[in-house]
C-alpha cells in the first residue's frame, strides 16, 4: 500500500502546501512541524522554480524569495532528511518537470525515496508524457501524482485508472490563488474519478477559508491549501510557524466536519 494512503485512513484529509526556503529553510522546517502537529494529514513541499507556470502571484513571489535566498534542490533534500527525524506524516514534493530533468531523474527520484518523500506532483507534466519519469518512480516506490482539471473531460477516466497515491483535482481554471467562490461542478468530476479509480482524490486551487475546505472535503476525500498559507508566511516571516499551526488546526477542524 502506498504510504500516501495513510493520509486518508482517518477520514477527510487536510493537505497544506509550503514553499521550501521562503523566507528561509529554518522557517520552512518550523512551519512543516507546526502543520504536522496541528493535524495536517499530508504535506506538500514546493521546490522553487524560476518559471512556476501553475502558480499565481502569491506562490510565484514565494518562489522568487526562496531562490534569491540561495535555496537549492540539495539543500531541500537535507531539509527533508532533518524533518524525517520526527515528522511522520506523508510528504510529497510539488515542483516542475525541468527541476527533476535537470537534476537527473534517476538521481532525483532515488534521493526522494532515500529521504522519505512519498510522492511527486509535476503540474506541467501531461499525462501523455508521464513515461518520462514513471519508470523511475515505480523503481524507487515514489508515487507520481496525477492532476485532473475541469478541462480533462473525456480524459478523466483514463487518467484516474492509472493514478497512484492520490488524485489532485484542480478546482477551477487558471493558476493557484485564493478565490472568493468556486463555481466548477466538482461533484461530477469526482464522480467520474470514482467510477474509474479507488485512489483517494483531494481538491486544490482557490481554497482559503474553513467553509470552502469543508465544502470541498464533502465532495472529495480532502482539501489542499497553498496560497493562503504562503500569505501567512509572507506576513509573519520567521514568526510564521505559530500562525501556520493555528491556520492548519482550523482547516483540519473544517474538513473533519465534512465527515
Amino acid at each position: 500500500m502506498s504510504n500516501i494512503a495513510k493520509a486518508f485512513e482517518g477520514g477527510k484529509a487536510f493537505i497544506p502546501f509550503i514553499t521550501c526556503g521562503d523566507p528561509d529553510l529554518d522557517t520552512t522546517a518550523a512551519c512543516v512541524r507546526a502543520a504536522a502537529a496541528n493535524g495536517a494529514d499530508l504535506i506538500e513541499l514546493g521546490i522553487p522554480f524560476s518559471d512556476p507556470t501553475a502558480e499565481g502571484p502569491v506562490i510565484q513571489s514565494a518562489n522568487e524569495r526562496a531562490l534569491a535566498g540561495g535555496v537549492t534542490t540539495d539543500k531541500i533534500f537535507d531539509l527533508v532528511r532533518d524533518l524525517r527525524r520526527d515528522v511522520v506524516v506523508p510528504m510529497v514534493f510539488m515542483t516542475y518537470a525541468n527541476v527533476v530533468f535537470s537534476y537527473g531523474a534517476e538521481k532525483f527520484i532515488s534521493t526522494c525515496a532515500e529521504i522519505g518523500i512519498d510522492g511527486l506532483i509535476l503540474p506541467d507534466l501531461p499525462y501523455e508524457e508521464k513515461e518520462e519519469f514513471l519508470p523511475q518512480c515505480h523503481k524507487y516506490g515514489v508515487d507520481l501524482i496525477s492532476l485532473i482539471a475541469p478541462t480533462s473531460e473525456s480524459r478523466i477516466a483514463v487518467i484516474a485508472e492509472e493514478a497512484e497515491g492520490f488524485i489532485y483535482v484542480v478546482s477551477s481554471l487558471g493558476v493557484t490563488g485564493t478565490r472568493s467562490e468556486i463555481k466548477t461542478d466538482l461533484k461530477s468530476i469526482v464522480d467520474a474519478v470514482r467510477r474509474a479509480s479507488r485512489v483517494p482524490c483531494a481538491i486544490g486551487f482557490g481554497i482559503s477559508a474553513p467553509e470552502q475546505a469543508e465544502k470541498m472535503a464533502a465532495v472529495a476525500d480532502g482539501a489542499i491549501v497553498g496560497s493562503a498559507i504562503i500569505k501567512i508566511i509572507a506576513k509573519y516571516g520567521k514568526d510564521a510557524p505559530k500562525y501556520v499551526g493555528e491556520y492548519v488546526k482550523s482547516m483540519k477542524e473544517a474538513v473533519r466536519r465534512a465527515d
